[in-house]
């Protein structure tokens, strides 16, 4: 990697998009695309794509419509967590909220609505702390991460059939977790990567009000 890709990953906080000329020896090519199952909000596809060197295969992978997760940051200091029961690993995890988009609904307001359902808080000022792609091999998933603070109490709103258990948690006491493998949940330990970041004084975030 460059210095200009480099530079160019720090400012604009997430990976350089493919260009083209520039990344054409790395560069798969669609050729055709297919259906193989549409669930409620979860797509799959299978692509025959062209390689680099001019042979062909196959991609199978997710269509996701994107998500948000929230850092919530408690007047004291204390991060709100959830505790949920994930089904595909059979595991009650440790996390962030975060939830998906709706369709035409910005990042921000999509934060907004899912720490409110999901927690009952409501935040006065928000700020972007970056996207992340947490299974790119096989999914165009990306999740951007929103600092909030300035939190409200209120009643949780869940959706019918959604059990989520609320707690607060030092910083240190989440990394903690984290450095003994009982955090396993990748998008919460970035969002804790952030924090700590911004704690630090390693970057400064731009705060603005709730919409």
């Amino acid at each position: 990697m460059t210095d200009r890709n480099i530079e160019a990953i720090v400012a604009g906080g997430s990976a350089v998009r493919a260009t083209e000329g520039v990344d054409e020896h790395l560069v798969e090519r669609r050729v055709r695309s297919e259906s193989v199952y549409e669930g409620h909000f979860l797509k799959v596809r299978r692509d025959e794509i062209r390689l680099p060197n001019g042979k062909t295969a196959w991609r199978e992978h997710v269509v996701h419509p994107g998500a948000v997760m929230i850092v919530p940051i408690a007047d004291d200091g204390l991060l709100i967590i959830e505790r949920q029961y994930r089904y595909p690993i059979d595991r009650v995890l440790l996390e962030f909220p975060a939830g998906k988009l709706d369709p035409n609904e910005t990042t921000l307001h999509c934060a907004q609505r899912e720490l409110r359902e999901e927690t009952g808080f409501r935040a006065r000022e928000w700020a972007y702390a970056g996207r992340m792609h947490n299974a790119p091999a096989y999914s165009n998933e990306f999740i951007e991460v929103w600092l909030a603070r300035g939190l409200v109490a209120g009643p949780q709103e869940l959706d019918d059939g959604e059990f989520v258990e609320v707690q607060t948690m030092s910083e240190a006491a989440l990394f903690a977790l984290a450095v003994t493998g009982e955090l396993t949940d990748a998008k919460t330990m970035v969002g804790l990567l952030k924090l700590q970041q911004w704690r630090s004084g390693a970057w400064s975030p731009s705060w603005q009000p709730a919409e």
